[in-house]
């Protein structure tokens, strides 16, 4: 069974893997294939080189999904019967539609938008892509306009932070020390007491900031979002635990990406969450193993030369071991991430740059 085939009943298709292996072209491939099965896909990247949007023939990619134009999928032995969105991430963005949806009322949401001391903090949380992609990822699932998403992470280290996201949000949101400066009489009252307040007068006229008012709306403003926070984060742990959710996990065969697979298949098994497959990308392979490399030189000798053709067997002789040590990295993942039917990329001849290139992919997937 092809990996397309494993993912027909998959509504969330997340790909996972270190940087620089081909995450980004794997997951608009994997898009690609399911919207030539008929399926309404978005593809969801993090990519800040904007490949995905070339790729797809697109001028730039936004925070909303966007479709790729039909008539750029015909062809490439491709028959596309379903629809391909794509987007690009935009982390402050994503953090800043998240306050409006979670605040009770359009005061509150206005207040902390324009709040001085949330758009200080909010630059730093969106800062963390890891959050905005699930937030993001969580909403288009809830909207329900897409039959699968697929989603594009960071780096398989700042991968393990997407995964734990859910739990620091609510440990963040349950915990003793926002309890304390939340409450009635904590910090945040005695920040804004008397003599704060004489305080915060002097910074006042000093500076011509009004960090009392800022502080005082941005506590206030806080305590009504905690309850849409704690619901939106145990929303998210359940997508990405349900059976409709998959986690693909996306090596190349050199070592450090092969460690990188090995690591963050452990912390998915010790999360509880569904792996779905491993697609080893730019593999190379040796496809006529029985012609020793002393005779192709001595065929090509005649026509190149002894000099040429030595050095063509060279060349073959130092590919070969590339393909031996490529097969030794795809032994040990499959070994260790206990898979038969691990994906095959082998290394094409050029980068991927269009559709052509991921319809390409797609057809070894």
């Amino acid at each position: 069974m092809s990996l397309l085939d494993r993912l027909a009943d998959k509504r969330v298709v997340v790909v996972a893997g270190s940087g620089g292996v081909g995450k980004t072209t794997t997951s608009a491939a994997i898009a690609l294939g399911l919207a030539a099965r008929g399926r309404r896909v978005a593809v969801v990247t993090i990519d800040p080189a904007k490949r995905l949007a070339q790729a797809l023939g697109l001028e730039e990619l936004g925070n909303e999904p966007r479709r790729v134009d039909p008539a750029r999928l015909s062809g490439h032995g491709l028959a596309v019967s379903g629809e391909l969105w794509a987007m690009m991430l935009d982390p402050k963005r994503t953090f800043d539609d998240l306050i409006a949806r979670l605040a009770p009322d359009a005061r509150t949401r206005d207040d902390v938008l324009a709040n001085r001391i949330y758009q200080e903090l909010s630059s730093a949380v969106a800062g963390s892509q890891e959050f905005t992609a699930i937030a993001k990822l969580y909403e288009l699932d809830r909207e329900g306009d897409f039959d699968v998403l697929v989603l594009d992470t960071p780096p398989s280290r700042n991968t393990l932070d997407f995964l734990d996201a859910p739990d620091r949000l609510t440990g963040f949101f349950e915990g003793r020390a926002l309890k304390v400066l939340l409450a009635p009489t904590g910090l945040a009252t005695r920040v804004v007491g008397r003599g704060g307040s004489i305080m915060f007068g002097v910074l006042r006229r000093v500076t011509g900031v009004d960090l009392l008012a800022d502080l005082s709306v941005f506590f206030r403003a806080l305590g009504g979002l905690l309850e849409g926070f704690r619901e939106r984060a145990a929303g998210i742990k359940r997508l990405l635990a349900d059976p409709a959710t998959t986690f693909l996990v996306v090596a190349s065969p050199e070592r450090e990406p092969v460690e990188e697979a090995i690591f963050f298949h452990g912390r998915l098994r010790e999360a509880g969450m569904p792996f779905g497959g491993l697609v080893i990308n730019r593999v190379h392979g040796d496809e006529h193993p029985e012609a020793s490399t002393e005779d192709v030189a001595a065929a090509l000798e005649e026509p190149l030369g002894a000099a040429l053709a030595g050095a063509v067997g060279e060349n073959l002789a130092a590919f070969r071991r590339l393909a031996a040590r490529d097969a030794r990295a795809v032994e040990r993942l499959r070994t260790r991430l206990e898979v038969d039917d691990s994906v095959l990329v082998p290394q094409l001849d050029g980068d991927v740059h269009d559709v052509g290139g991921l319809a390409a992919i797609q057809r070894h997937l």
